[in-house]
């Protein structure tokens, strides 16, 4: 896996998000990022956004992280509770539709993991793994929890042999 540090602008994302942790994603019965997904693919959510920046190039983002869940300062316990957003880059918030929601991703510096090629979603829920087992030391820098997000573009278009890249915010 493929990892390399970069500096981004302020990100504006229109989409729908849910609240949700690791514990409820780990089970079907109360997984609420899976129906999400769905609901935004079936509902055609992306054909409601106005001023998109990458049509098509969806951003997934966990954000509002459960701070008080963190019991070392170099470990974030990542069964907190989180906010998951998923949708799609804009230049302006002007004339989002009142069923759908906003999120600004403030400028800030990431690591940037570039998954292998290989099967979703267990090629993302593999690199999350190998991330939440990183300590700071590992990653080279500590996790800032203000906002980290996967882009699903052209290179996750074929299922069976994806490649994601994941940005995890740093300090």
């Amino acid at each position: 896996m493929k990892n390399t540090i970069v500096n981004l602008q302020e990100i504006k994302l229109v989409g729908i998000s849910e609240r949700t942790n690791n514990a409820n994603e780990g089970n079907p019965s109360t997984a609420k990022i899976s129906p999400t997904v769905q609901k935004y693919m079936q509902d055609n959510i992306p054909a409601k956004i106005q001023n998109r920046v990458r049509p098509n190039v969806n951003f997934c983002a966990y954000t509002d992280y459960d701070l008080g869940k963190i019991i070392d300062p170099t470990k974030y316990d990542y069964n907190g509770d989180y906010t998951y957003f998923i949708g799609e880059m804009v230049d302006s918030f002007e004339g989002v539709a009142s069923d759908l929601k906003t999120l600004t991703i403030p400028a800030q510096k990431y690591i940037k993991f570039t998954t292998p090629k290989g099967a979703m979603p267990e090629i993302v829920i593999n690199t999350w793994m190998h991330i939440w087992k990183m300590t700071s030391e590992e990653l080279g820098y500590e996790r800032n929890f203000i906002a980290d997000f996967e882009i699903y573009d052209e290179n996750a278009s074929d299922l069976q042999n994806a490649v994601v890249t994941i940005y995890i915010g740093i300090k």
